[in-house]
């Protein structure tokens, strides 16, 4: 079973929060708001899309990349670990 199905429920709820903020900034568009307002929302989606992405990433390195049967200590899944790390540190 590939991660987004099995995930399916968790990445909705997280895309909808998403698509909640975006709406946010849709309102903050219409109405008569400061624009720090405005950049503060749209650097909020940002987040929560960059963090959306690091977590597809991450299943896609664990379940297409390595072998998610294989043992998690080897040096391979070290790897992979290592560069989830550094995907979720780049989309900070």
């Amino acid at each position: 079973m590939a991660h987004t199905t099995r995930d399916r429920k968790k990445l909705l709820r997280r895309v909808r929060r998403i698509r909640g903020q975006l709406e946010a900034v849709e309102r903050t568009l219409g109405g008569h708001h400061e624009c720090a307002d405005l950049l503060q929302q749209v650097a909020a989606c940002r987040g929560a899309l960059n963090g959306l992405m690091a977590e597809l990433i991450e299943g896609h390195i664990h379940f297409h990349v390595l072998d998610p049967r294989k043992e998690r200590n080897s040096s391979r899944a070290k790897a992979g670990d290592e560069l989830v790390e550094i995907v979720r540190t780049y989309l900070k």
